[in-house]
């Protein structure tokens, strides 16, 4: 198991059995009064690992009690190697829709959480599990999408009931320009909310503080903030359910040329 780092402003935690023995890793707010906003934090390919035990907990020492499930609990795989990105963990759609529904519950009992106000955010191949989460649960108030989950169903976009977050790079190796306007296609076809965001010459992962070749210090913390404001937004009841709300911000080279781009370490 990853050691979670000590967090001033946060308050963290294994928790052993979420539900039907899933572990997980829970970060509540050492400040600001309850009850809190919630969020499930799903994790990049390497499984949990550092940057999401970090994630989890931003979210709360801004406020937000956050729960990232372990979604190899159940895998016989080498979790080192996992860790390592030297294999790979392959879930179904009903498999993540019960590790995200089991994390939605839990965070829901929490006392010190409005179970009213739980959010769901996938990074890279979690990229699409908030929407697979909102699809079998109404009650999720905002979607969270970073670089990835660009090729949902039409049958999980129909069912959804909140706002969607995008944050995507212009240099992504994984997720072509046209893919992000095909996804936003595909929510304006839907009757669905969303806001996206295309950073100008980020790649895959910028995120990542664990990785120098890929974060971005300065645009990981731009996106920060846009995702701060948008849940900010969606707490103010700026995304009414009789209403649709599309807002896209994008800058791109006109010379723009997909296969150049490269994965970064």
């Amino acid at each position: 198991m990853i050691e979670a780092h000590s967090y001033i402003a946060a308050e963290t935690s294994w928790i052993d059995d979420i539900g039907e023995g899933t572990r997980a890793f829970l970060g509540v707010p050492k400040r600001f009064a309850g009850p809190y906003g919630a969020v499930v934090l799903g994790h990049e390919r390497y499984g949990l690992v550092q940057h999401t035990l970090d994630l989890v907990a931003k979210f709360a020492s801004y406020g937000y009690v956050a729960l990232a499930p372990d979604m190899a609990s159940h895998w016989d795989g080498d979790k080192e190697a996992l860790n390592r990105g030297d294999v790979g963990l392959t879930l179904t759609d009903d498999e993540v829709q019960g590790y995200m529904a089991q994390s939605v519950h839990y965070l829901q009992t929490v006392p010190s959480v409005d179970p009213g106000r739980v959010a769901v955010m996938g990074v890279c191949q979690s990229g699409g599990y908030p929407h697979l989460a909102n699809a079998i649960i109404p009650d999720v108030y905002a979607n969270i999408v970073f670089y990835g989950g660009v090729r949902p169903r039409d049958d999980v976009v129909a069912a959804l009931t909140a706002p969607t977050l995008g944050i995507f790079g212009e240099a992504d190796h994984t997720i072509a320009i046209k893919d992000v306007y095909a996804f936003r296609a595909k929510l304006e076809e839907h009757k669905k909310s969303y806001e996206f965001h295309l950073f100008p010459g980020m790649p895959h992962g910028w995120l990542n503080d664990t990785m120098p070749g890929r974060y971005r210090q300065p645009e990981a913390e731009q996106a920060w903030k846009v995702l701060m404001r948008f849940l900010d937004r969606v707490n103010a009841g700026g995304f009414p359910q009789g209403r649709v709300h599309w807002q896209m911000t994008a800058a791109w080279s006109r010379s723009y040329d997909f296969t150049k781009n490269v994965r970064l370490a």
